[in-house]
């Protein structure tokens, strides 16, 4: 967009922007309210499509207040209770996470990869009351069944396709039975909008996640902010959503921008870089919800002289890196990329309501970037012991202001929400939330809104790999617990043609030598598929900090570059398998050209 079309463009979304709907918070608007408005108002028209099956704005409200009822009178629930919730993305889904929501529950979004000691602590963390457990997830509940929490008759498992025998620990519910009553439950009139709704949970990259709280309020700012005042969504409008809901993006900006709107969801439980074009076709989408591997994925495949062809008009999203993002809107024909930041558990997010390339957009509440020191992974304070702000343009730690527009909810532990608070940023006695990324601000051109962003990096803690943020602390911990290592010092290191950072681990062993096929054994049973290191490196000796901690920028310079790193030795775990093995320098080309297939 140029000109006068580019103006009236920002005009529009400014306009937007400042008539958004504000709720007291004592109010009772929540989003089973919203859901019960859009069945009336939009009544036979399609809401959710997935798998063949469509459902109406009405059958939706229909089937979401069956689960209210019945969790009400059969199982006990309510306000304030924790229900744990395990589907892959389908209808059952939302009509379960609605249902749960309609009574003031608090629905906890289990992480569907999740197994093992991981999943119990999710569960345990909430203090679920309850579990729904799609027939698809039985086997990832099984495992845990013995130590979970809650009655048998509590365990409640929701059918996909029957072809599951259920156990004895379980008991059937089906919202499409209709002996079950669907009338709007009356806890619905009491949930506040400053009431919470979902637990999401972070990435629990060794058994400890934490869980976020969204509450209403927050939900309703995500829904108007993202689809309203960026995609602008229309009730005729279709919108392709594959992302996983038991997170934000998927769920608050994908769904809730349709339900604001009461608009169409065409779902879909994992995405398909081969049917993707095809599908879109199909259902007629225009808009598309994506995180930045997709679209990877989506230009990886071999190009179509029709590619463009497609109904696509908007997309919104995260992590588009600078290198394709101009690429992609040219070959698949969008004209609007609405990139977006933020983080379930943060007070604020950014917002590239203009449609402004290669960008995160611009702040809406209060934020600074400061000066931190990598090394020793801290925030450099001046001599009063403030923060300081970095330079127009150089990247910096991006600290939120926590106040009455933009609170700070954290998570159920009380703890690990301190950790993420910075006290005298700016003035004495003033908070702010710890972002952990590193963000630089950069020159758009014409706005209206003149300061706008670009993400640079994760702080050394973190690696983001498949779209999912790792400790690297904890991925360390799990690679002492071999009996083999002395010290495993973590990292993420970038592989071309993909995006965040994969991990690494820098191993400091006891004796002369490692047991790939034992070690990779290990690794495989004590980590999720996102957080096993990609890449080893065997080392004489580790570097340390002057405070003694492991040095950790070298190592991510330096990378998996044989070149770089000396007589240490290199592995790889290459994709589809399960063990790690020598990398060789012929392997070494091929993944940076890009080849290897991560």
């Amino acid at each position: 967009m140029t000109g006068l079309s580019e103006v009236l463009f920002m005009a529009k979304a400014l306009y937007r922007g400042a008539t958004m709907k504000q709720y007291d918070r004592e109010s009772a608007e929540n989003l089973g309210t919203l859901l019960t408005r859009q069945a009336s108002l939009r009544g036979d028209a399609p809401a959710l499509t997935c798998e063949g099956e469509t459902i109406s704005w009405r059958e939706f409200e229909s089937r979401a207040n069956r689960v209210a009822q019945y969790l009400s009178h059969h199982q006990g629930i309510e306000k304030g209770d924790a229900v744990a919730l395990m589907l892959e993305n389908r209808v059952a889904f939302l009509t379960s996470l609605f249902g749960i929501c309609k009574l003031g529950a608090v629905a906890g979004l289990l992480n569907t990869n999740q197994r093992g000691a991981v999943l119990l602590h999710s569960v345990q963390t909430i203090e679920a009351k309850a579990l729904l457990v799609g027939e698809e997830c039985l086997d990832a509940i099984a495992e845990i069944e013995a130590e979970l929490p809650m009655d048998p008759s509590a365990r409640l498992v929701v059918p996909d396709r029957g072809e599951a025998a259920l156990p004895g620990w379980v008991q059937p519910f089906d919202d499409r039975d209709e002996t079950h009553p669907d009338t709007v439950p009356p806890a619905q009139a009491t949930v506040l909008h400053k009431d919470p709704c979902f637990f999401v949970f972070t990435s629990g990259t060794t058994g400890l996640p934490k869980a976020a709280v969204l509450s209403n309020e927050r939900c309703f700012k995500g829904m108007q902010g993202y689809g309203v005042v960026c995609l602008n969504i229309q009730p005729e409008d279709r919108v392709y959503n594959c992302l996983p809901l038991y997170h934000s993006t998927g769920l608050v900006i994908g769904l809730g921008s349709v339900l604001w709107a009461g608009a169409s969801t065409v779902l879909r439980r994992r995405f398909s870089a081969s049917n993707f074009l095809k599908e879109v076709r199909e259902q007629r989408c225009n808009t598309f919800v994506y995180v930045g591997e997709l679209c990877r994925y989506l230009m990886n495949q071999p190009a179509q002289a029709d590619d463009a062809d497609n109904p696509l008009e908007k997309m919104i999203g995260n992590g588009l890196r600078p290198d394709i993002w101009k690429p992609f809107k040219a070959r698949f024909g969008v004209p609007r990329v609405h990139e977006i930041y933020g983080a379930s558990e943060g007070n604020s997010g950014f917002v590239n309501a203009f449609n402004k390339d290669e960008t995160i957009g611009f702040g809406v509440t209060p934020h600074v970037l400061v000066k931190y020191d990598d090394e020793e992974d801290e925030i450099i304070r001046d001599p009063h012991g403030m923060c300081i702000p970095v330079p127009r343009g150089q990247p910096g730690l991006l600290l939120n202001k926590i106040d009455a527009k933009a609170p700070f909810d954290g998570y159920t532990d009380k703890a690990a929400s301190a950790k993420k608070v910075v006290h005298n940023v700016v003035t004495g006695g003033d908070r702010y939330f710890n972002t952990g990324d590193l963000i630089r601000e950069v020159d758009v051109g014409f706005a209206f809104w003149q300061r706008h962003y670009q993400f640079v990096d994760r702080t050394g803690d973190t690696f983001r790999w498949k779209g999912e943020n790792c400790s690297t602390n904890e991925v360390g911990e799990q690679l002492n617990g071999f009996d083999a290592i002395a010290s495993a010092n973590v990292y993420g290191v970038e592989i071309p043609g993909t995006n965040g950072r994969a991990g690494m681990a820098a191993l400091i062993l006891k004796g002369d030598s490692l047991d790939l096929d034992a070690f990779s054994a290990h690794v495989e049973g004590a980590l999720p598929s996102y957080a096993r290191p990609i890449f080893l490196r065997v080392q004489h000796d580790q570097e340390t900090t002057s405070t003694f901690k492991l040095v950790k920028k070298t190592l991510r310079e330096e990378g998996f570059d044989p070149d770089q790193v000396g007589s240490d030795s290199l592995y790889v775990m290459k994709p589809g398998n399960a063990t790690y093995e020598p990398l060789s320098c012929e392997y070494f080309e091929i993944i940076q050209r890009g080849e290897a297939g991560f």
